[in-house]
């Protein structure tokens, strides 16, 4: 019988998600027959999806039957997400009775119309039935005949990977490489199509390497992982002739016996399966060879890599440069740059190979086409053709099969990014948020979706899927295969408008639309867009510029079954509150100044961003009713002036940027304490509107262990609250802080868990303008504080001994400041002088030092400090001494 699709069909996931949503309103019993008849299709339609994920392939039905379907799943997901949401909001749902919560939805299923129901079972009804005319079994196997088996045979062609082949062999050859582990094991990783196996072949047939290694064999793993298979294959290589044991004890034995005390190089090329249990079964052989034996492997996923070998062992193979991938064109070509035609066909030929993006594997293929072809139209058709469109590629199944590889839940997410502009370059944390939104993520108890949806994004890196930008540090790019890729399967129900060019390829099946275009006229078409995708879930702007709409004149963007909507609008209309799916509304740098009450009307909303929305005065009064809000984020909304009241109630906050604390008891800090679920970074200003220490405690700031980044601002004050000690004392955060910043603060000293040590994760701490602070608590004692600036003091006058810690300077501990690396003091202008200990070497990391305007300091430097790159001196007119003996140091500034 065939194998299950390795993965799981696209629609699996989807079938799944909506076969929960119905089991939850299906548990208290609700008796419509209809609803019971919609959960028996979905439990015959699933078990051959995965027949007709490859069956579509070859078969234009059974690719218009999954169309069909897919469009009728939305269609059921629609009303179920519509059934759920208004009986949640019209009667609470009480476990311990049932009723009321069924009377709602048998009544809520009458007002909308039980037609609409009937007509979406009767159309997946009658889609079942033709499932068995077409021939779906329970069962697929992706085909892969296309794909021969590597051999450790070398190609003569080469090119650009000269440095990668020296840092292997190199590699190989150190005894020393990962001694601790029992068998040594050498991953190299990349994407498909990267040239993995050619360098894995390069390196085995190399002289050195052979001359190392008195046993070597070589197996091609790829979908056939058993290990009975895999230690058979290596034993017949050992021994040039084929193995027919099948017993695997006899085999492991049998192997075991061939390398003890040999010196052995067995590759095992694109590995793709990574269970740990079966792959430390058929290592016990190789642990008895001699000392400096190796495992040479080859895969696309880091995750499998890392249950060989620890991540920093992994060779990450990057992409060809432009000039190696132009030279393997021309190799592949056979154009000769000395002939008539390579003026001529040149400029063709680089913009060909601009389109590869450094990936070999397509370089060749497309070079390969175009051999003792000389004719410019040949090229010309090459360049405009779609490397997907070209026939007798091997990329369409090279990439397709990492595909296949995709778990369901995982080709949903990546599909879903298609809806990308190419080369854009993305952040992890909004994809997760829209992968919420349009109720990607699988639910799991104890795990909250956003840290599903960080494993899920996790895992589409450790595969290739996607990768980090060159160009800006925490964003991620996809390939343009790759995206190539998810278009390929996004079909029918993704589209990205580029204008009025391709308008004609809307229609009523789209749910999921973005554009990113810069012209005027884009707007117009993305509003003929709307109307033609009357089902949308999906609005997207990706442009650099986004242009404000007016919605008022245009309702056509406000359409019903919105999930997601991110667009600069001029002003919310009132109704924006019937979008009842809505999950993601994202209205950064749109000109408007308030929003609309009705807005606290959307139950679903998880997701709203006002990012530089700089007009914006105030929030809506009764944004405690969003009670299944996880993401507000008002960066930059610098007109707003206090928070609404009782924001303790959106107890599913998983990130705040700011909380502006308020005047009045039911918007002040207490309303903190309640949101211990707080991620990532948090600002709290206006915090002179606290009147004593017991509101701060109540804030629970201990309680929210899940920040990294934490801000205290004060507004600057004329005068001093007697208890801002006191305050600051209760504010006092959970211990997994990694950066803290405290501006504005009046009190003259600091209170003392600034310097515990227990605050072992904190790596960065920024004082500004404590005008009034005399005394510096002892910082020294941060175990993995790196960087630390200090500004607008104005009442220090000197920092002693106790800066370096409570022990007024003696080390009999640890080193004071072990791990600083950047320390900078600002507009010190009271500042007098600076105290060493007696004995201190130094701050032993420290690359960058920056005083600046410190107009009375006087004194000396550190003596030494060995590890400084970087020195600058401003303003600084009465420091006159010697520099400190910095021999790393590379740039310095006195002035």
């Amino acid at each position: 019988m065939a194998s299950k699709l390795e993965g799981g069909a696209y629609l699996s996931s989807f079938v799944d998600a909506i076969s929960n949503k119905l089991s939850s309103i299906l548990e208290d019993d609700s008796a419509l027959e209809l609803l019971e008849r919609l959960d028996e299709i979905l439990c015959d339609v699933e078990p051959v999806l995965d027949d007709a994920e490859l069956k579509q392939l070859s078969d234009k039905r059974v690719k218009k039957w999954l169309v069909d379907l897919q469009d009728a799943l939305y269609m059921a997901d629609d009303f179920l997400e519509e059934l759920s949401t208004k009986a949640a909001t019209a009667t609470p749902r009480d476990p311990g009775n049932s009723n009321d919560w069924s009377r709602a939805v048998d009544s809520i299923i009458e007002d909308s119309g039980v037609n609409v129901i009937e007509k979406i079972v009767s159309t997946l009804e009658s889609l079942v039935k033709r499932k068995d005319k077409l021939g779906l079994e329970k069962s697929a196997k992706l085909d892969t005949s296309w794909r021969l088996p590597s051999t450790s045979l070398v190609s003569s062609d080469v090119i650009g990977r000269d440095e990668d082949k020296e840092n292997i062999i190199k590699l190989l050859l150190d005894d020393t490489c990962d001694v601790e582990s029992l068998v040594t094991v050498i991953p190299i990783v990349g994407m498909g199509g990267i040239g993995k196996t050619t360098l894995a072949q390069l390196v085995y047939n190399d002289a050195k390497v052979m001359g190392k290694f008195e046993t070597r064999a070589w197996v091609c793993v790829a979908e056939n992982p058993d290990p009975v298979h895999v230690t058979r294959t290596i034993i017949g290589a050992i021994d040039s002739s084929p193995c027919i044991l099948d017993n695997f004890d006899l085999l492991q034995t049998n192997l075991k016996a061939k390398l003890t005390g040999k010196t052995f190089l067995v590759v095992l090329d694109d590995v793709w399966h990574d269970q740990r249990d079966m792959w430390e079964d058929f290592l016990k052989p190789f642990r008895h060879g001699n000392n400096g034996s190796k495992i040479l492997l080859t895969t696309r996923n880091e995750n499998v890599a890392s249950v060989f070998t620890p991540n920093n062992l992994h060779y990450r193979l990057n992409l060809l440069s432009k000039e190696d991938c132009w030279l393997l064109f021309l190799k592949h070509s056979s154009v000769s740059t000395n002939s008539k035609q390579y003026t001529t066909l040149e400029k063709i030929g680089k913009k060909i190979v601009e389109k590869c993006k450094g990936l070999p594997l397509a370089v060749k293929t497309l070079g390969g086409l175009l051999r003792n072809k000389h004719n410019e139209g040949d090229w010309e058709n090459v360049l405009k053709s779609e490397i997907w469109e070209l026939s007798n590629s091997k990329i369409v199944p090279a990439l397709r099969v990492s595909y296949h590889y995709l778990p369901s839940y995982l080709k949903r997410c990546f599909v879903y990014c298609s809806l990308y502009p190419q080369d854009y370059e993305f952040d992890k944390d909004n994809l997760i948020l829209l992968w919420m939104a349009e109720d990607l993520l699988q639910p799991k108890k104890n795990n909250t979706l956003k840290n599903i949806g960080c494993a899920y994004f996790d895992e589409l890196v450790a595969r290739s899927f996607f990768q980090p930008s060159s160009t800006e540090r925490g964003l991620f790019v996809m390939h343009d295969l790759m995206h190539d890729l998810a278009t390929f399967f996004a079909g029918k129900f993704y589209f990205k408008l580029e204008g009025s060019e391709n308008l004609h390829g809307v229609d009523s099946k789209i749910r999921h639309l973005s554009f990113s275009s810069i012209s005027w006229g884009i707007i117009t078409s993305f509003g003929e867009a709307c109307k033609r995708a009357v089902h949308l879930r999906t609005a997207l702007d990706f442009s650099w510029y986004r242009q404000s709409i007016d919605v008022e004149s245009k309702p056509w963007l406000l359409q019903q079954q919105l999930r997601v909507l991110s667009f600069p609008i001029k002003s919310l209309p009132e109704s924006i509150g019937e979008l009842i799916y809505l999950r993601y509304l994202n209205l950064s740098g749109a000109c408007i100044v308030t929003l609309p009450e009705s807005i606290c009307k959307l139950y679903n909303l998880q997701t709203l961003i006002l990012g530089t929305c700089y007009e914006l005065e105030m929030l809506p009064s009764r944004m405690q009713d969003l009670v299944n809000l996880q993401h507000l984020d008002i960066r930059g909304v610098s007109r707003l002036k206090e928070m609404p009241k009782k924001m303790s109630k959106l107890k599913h906050l998983n990130f705040l940027s700011y909380y502006i604390i308020g005047k009045h008891e039911e918007n002040g800090i207490r309303e903190l304490g309640t949101l211990d679920n707080l991620h990532g970074s948090f600002h709290i200003l206006n915090l002179e509107n606290v009147k004593n220490s017991d509101e701060a405690l109540e804030a629970k700031m201990g309680n929210k262990k899940h920040l990294n980044t934490l801000k205290l601002q004060w507004f600057p004050l004329g005068y001093i609250y007697t208890d801002h000690v006191k305050i600051l004392e209760e504010l006092q955060p959970h211990e997994n802080l990694k950066e803290l910043s405290i501006e504005g603060y009046h009190g003259e000293t600091f209170p003392g868990w600034l310097s515990l040590s227990r605050y072992s994760n904190m790596t960065k701490l920024s004082l500004n303008d404590c005008e009034n602070c005399c005394e510096l608590p002892w910082l020294g004692q941060l175990p993995s504080l790196q960087h630390l600036k200090l500004s607008n003091f104005y009442s220090l006058v000197e920092i002693g001994l106790e800066f370096y810690n409570k022990n007024d300077g003696s080390f009999r501990q640890e080193t004071p400041f072990k791990s600083l690396e950047t320390l900078k003091f600002h507009k010190m202008f009271s500042w007098e002088e600076w105290h060493f200990p007696d004995g201190y070497d130094g701050f032993p990391k420290l690359r960058s030092l920056s005083m600046r305007y410190c107009l009375k300091l006087r004194g000396s430097l550190p003596a030494q400090l060995l590890a400084l790159e970087e020195l600058a001196i401003v303003e600084c007119s009465k420091l006159v001494c010697s520099l400190p003996r910095a021999p790393k140091l590379i740039w310095h500034h006195t002035r």
